[in-house]
């Protein structure tokens, strides 16, 4: 219940903060350029807070929580007096109108550089670059990978910790080219391995792409196979396991880590599996047949059970702080290579080499949303920079009723020297409409299969 609470404040907070700075952009540009802006809300639907400025602009706090917009003062939505004629949005140039509708997006660019930023200045902690695992017929162990590598650089960008490789491996992994790390071997020599990312699945191209696709694990301790959650209903639960049983085996082969288990039962999909379990000092056999579950394109089995995570050892840990200048660079350099790696995934899943299941809906997010708020303030701020790159890019996509749909009218508007035809524009609409209905209801349904899966 608890969880379920911090994703529903999460998922408003984070919601409204973004949408404020979205409708601040257009907001603050019309006003630069003379525009007079009449209404700009949080939300839709009937205000439950407005304030009227000396300048007659109303600012006001909408009962469904889901948006925003700014209103300004059009010759097409109503009669405006003589006196401000000059100042309706209809009435102003091409390069003004474009950059009204163009400030939107480009606010969520630039929170999203100023969350980064500060994120890196305040310090992130992280696991070091070491490999503690190289999963069997992977990538890596064919381009010759091996456990307890430490990865000292990639293409020449020094890696720090773990995770920072991740988005740039993404970016290369979808362009199919090679990288090459530097590496120290257990051995302390320095040697350069050539990892070569055209071979990792396209279907493999996702959050997991590190671990699932390319086959590199980071070193963890060894986490001992004791029980700490069992999920109600399911076959953990029907079969009798309880919080604290130790699993000792498995079909009589033995358990000695965590992953041992993860990976007899994952691959056992409806298949009966005997646990020897020891509770409470006593040796005990439980049977419980895994349910299956569809994880990408490959069944796996799945018995609702979790495991506590353990304390990582000091020299095992780092923390990385960078300059005032160095975190503006990499914030800036993060947020652009988050919206081309966006811009390539849509481009990828338009023809059907990435799979569609990578698209999120409101569900995800919102879980998202309430876990990285439960982590921390750094956690939060990377979240929001991420959903602010996602949204500022989406944006700009031609599509009508959207921003960058706008930019595309005002185009055409340039080069023809005439406004695109109100009948055209309606058209566009109803199709703009259509074709967000149709991603809404991918997002969901993808949520949907996450979340019962």
């Amino acid at each position: 219940m608890l969880e379920f609470i911090y994703s529903i404040v999460g998922f408003i907070i984070a919601l409204g903060i973004l949408v404020v700075v979205h409708e601040f952009g257009h907001f603050w540009v019309a006003r630069k350029l003379g525009i007079k802006v009449l209404k700009f809300s949080v939300g839709f639907g009937r205000a439950i807070w407005s304030r009227t400025a000396n300048d007659g602009t109303i600012y006001a706090l909408g009962i469904l929580p889901l948006g925003g917009y700014v209103k300004m003062l059009d010759e097409s939505e109503g009669e405006v007096a003589e006196k401000d004629k000059s100042r309706a949005f209809n009435r102003q140039p091409i390069w003004k109108r474009m950059l009204v509708v163009l400030a939107g997006p480009m606010f969520n660019f630039l929170f999203a550089i100023a969350a980064y930023s500060l994120v890196f200045a305040g310090g992130m902690e992280g696991l070091t670059p070491v490999v503690g695992k190289v999963v069997e017929g992977s990538v890596a162990e064919s381009d010759g990978f091996r456990s307890g590598d430490v990865l000292l650089s990639v293409d020449g960008r020094k890696l720090n910790m773990w995770q920072e490789q991740r988005l740039y491996l993404f970016s290369k992994a979808l362009a199919r080219k090679t990288v090459q790390y530097e590496v120290q071997t257990r051995d302390g020599r320095k040697i350069t391995r050539t990892l070569n990312l055209a071979d990792v699945p396209m279907s493999k191209i996702d959050a997991r792409l590190v671990a699932g696709g390319i086959g590199l694990i980071a070193w963890y301790p060894t986490v001992p196979p004791v029980i700490d959650r069992v999920v109600n209903g399911k076959p953990a639960f029907k079969a009798g396991l309880k919080q604290g049983d130790l699993i000792t085996a498995i079909d009589d082969e033995k358990i000695s880590s965590w992953d041992d288990v993860v990976r007899l039962v994952s691959a056992s999909p409806g298949r009966q599996l005997k646990l020897d379990i020891t509770r409470n000092g006593y040796p005990e056999s439980i049977f419980v047949t895994p349910e299956a579950v569809m994880d990408g394109d490959r069944e796996l089995g799945r018995i609702g059970i979790s495991v506590q995570p353990v304390s990582l050892p000091e020299d095992r840990r780092v923390m990385v702080n960078y300059g005032l200048m160095e975190s503006l660079y990499r914030g800036t350099e993060t947020t652009w290579m988050m919206s081309l790696l966006t811009l390539r995934m849509l481009g990828k899943m338009l023809t059907l080499e990435v799979s569609s299941k990578n698209i999120s809906g409101p569900i995800t997010i919102a879980q998202y949303a309430g876990k990285s708020a439960q982590v921390g303030f750094s956690s939060f701020m990377l979240f929001l920079a991420i959903v602010s790159v996602s949204l500022g890019v989406l944006n700009l996509l031609p599509i009508p009723i959207l921003d960058g749909g706008h930019l595309l009218y005002y185009s055409i508007e340039a080069v023809t020297r005439k406004p695109v035809p109100e009948k055209v524009m309606i058209w566009g609409q109803q199709v703009g409409i259509l074709l967000l209905f149709l991603l809404m209801s991918l997002a969901v349904y993808n949520d949907l299969g996450r979340l019962f899966s």
